[in-house]
């Protein structure tokens, strides 16, 4: 049976870097921090590997996020992994990474999804089994 957390995160740095730019699309790296309040609470760091295309948009992303903290009460330690194919209505896909959890979250798995709101702040569902 699987349980679910929700809550919001702020992100507290983003430092991007450009890696390659063609006639088409720019490559760059982004390391990102984040603070999580409500089932998740902690902290996390993503490193991203991103596409831009022609005209600047985010096209595809692919990351993973070390998450540590505290997850309904139990503390540790997890790995999420995004994929994104692209910004043209395809559906962003983040999971947690098999055999990542730590101490109290040993075992988890699951799904985890963020929500952006119109005013640019993000909340999240994770719904998981702890093993």
């Amino acid at each position: 049976m699987s349980t679910k957390a929700s809550g919001t995160f702020d992100l507290t740095s983003f430092e991007p870097e450009v890696l390659d730019e063609g006639p088409g699309a720019a490559l760059g790296r982004v390391r990102i921090t984040k603070t999580f309040q409500g089932g998740l609470a902690g902290t996390s760091t993503v490193h991203m590997l991103s596409v831009a295309d022609i005209e600047g948009s985010p096209a595809a992303y692919v990351a993973v996020e070390l998450f540590t903290g505290e997850l309904n009460g139990r503390k540790g330690s997890f790995v999420l992994q995004h994929s994104a194919p692209g910004s043209h209505g395809e559906q962003i896909a983040i999971r947690v990474v098999p055999g990542t959890g730590s101490s109290d979250l040993a075992g988890i798995s699951g799904a985890f999804e963020i929500i952006q709101s119109e005013d640019g702040s993000h909340s999240y569902v994770l719904e998981y089994t702890l093993g």
